[in-house]
């Protein structure tokens, strides 16, 4: 077999043809009959060769119609958690419409550098991982919206976080409560950990730290005391880091009979193990959650969330995206009352 990689011109000379009538049958159909389009494209079939350079026609046109997805984390991680992939389903249903494709890219990588030339764009799903690739989409010319976090002068697309966290956790306070908060990626450790004195990480862009704030406006409002002892940091919203939190939390002297969590896949762990301790909720825990995945409407008891529509986040961005906009975008949230509160 011939592993050499045949050139245009390589192709015209066995076929025959010219240059110009092989690019053609490729990329002007307009240019040749329908018979001799045909002809040409099964004749290059046959000996191999499936047309001319992708990567060089993207350099020449300076467009792919293609979109990257800058994920904020892995994309084994990002694909399995429920929130992440519904956003990503919004977004590739939106570029399906507009004949675009999606390329996702883990938010742990080096850098965004090696696929920059490739494609028209970028969207940023949560801040990532390497905060190195945030100084490199912040420096990009090409069109970069963000979601769930901010990058000065370039669009966005969020929900008021605090402002989601505040009326969660204001529902569920009452004077004299004894609260635990489950947070997300507060500080910088990779284990379940509680704060304690440990420096906040990115809290200016941390969507995690303005769900805090709000959290910790709410409790002060209700005369309720939230120590840093008492704040928890996981660093993936993931049930094997919920259910050791969990333990932690529920093992706790005092117990807490509040429990702030900061997705609803925490707090669903949380109210697992609850109930196999036989400890009872709401009357002597409750829990709240954050996100409004389906699994916490259909738990029993149901849990009490904040509703956010993730697939409405993925259109509204792809939208920002392809059409140039500029604004900052904060869309509605809903708070839903369910059984754990």
């Amino acid at each position: 077999m011939n592993k050499t990689k045949l050139t245009l011109k390589d192709v015209a000379e066995q076929l025959g043809v010219s240059t110009a009538t092989i690019s053609n049958a490729f990329n002007r159909p307009d240019q040749l009959s329908k018979a001799k389009r045909e002809e040409i494209l099964a004749r290059c079939q046959k000996i191999g060769y499936s047309g001319p350079n992708k990567a060089a026609q993207i350099l020449r046109k300076g467009t792919s119609n293609i979109v990257a997805l800058v994920l904020a984390d892995s994309i084994s991680y990002m694909v399995s958690d429920p929130v992440a992939s519904t956003f990503i389903k919004g977004v590739s249903s939106a570029l399906q419409e507009s004949n675009k494709h999606l390329l996702l890219y883990a938010g742990d990588s080096d850098s965004i550098l090696d696929v920059v030339d490739f494609v028209d764009g970028f969207i940023c799903y949560g801040q990532p991982r390497n905060s190195n690739l945030v100084k490199e989409l912040a420096a990009l010319t090409k069109p970069v919206v963000t979601v769930d976090f901010d990058l000065e002068k370039k669009p966005s697309i969020n929900i008021d976080n605090e402002e989601a966290a505040y009326r969660v956790a204001h529902h569920a306070l009452n004077e004299g409560d004894s609260i635990a908060i489950l947070g997300l990626r507060l500080i910088d450790s990779p284990s379940t950990c509680r704060i304690y004195d440990s420096p906040l990480i990115d809290v200016e862009s941390s969507i995690a730290h303005r769900r805090l704030d709000g959290y910790l406006k709410a409790a002060e409002e209700k005369n309720v005391n939230v120590s840093n002892d008492r704040i928890w940091h996981l660093p993936e919203s993931d049930r094997h880091f919920a259910r050791q939190a969990a333990k932690e939390v529920l093992m706790s002297s005092p117990r807490p009979n509040v429990v702030l969590c900061m997705s609803d896949i925490i707090a669903l762990e949380l109210l697992h193990m609850a109930l196999e301790m036989g400890i009872k909720v709401p009357q002597e825990l409750k829990i709240t959650g954050f996100d409004g995945i389906e699994e916490a409407e259909r738990a029993r008891p149901s849990l009490t969330t904040v509703c956010q529509s993730s697939s409405e986040k993925g259109v509204q961005a792809t939208k920002a995206l392809l059409e140039n906009l500029e604004a900052k975008t904060t869309l509605p949230f809903e708070l839903r009352t369910g059984e754990t509160v």
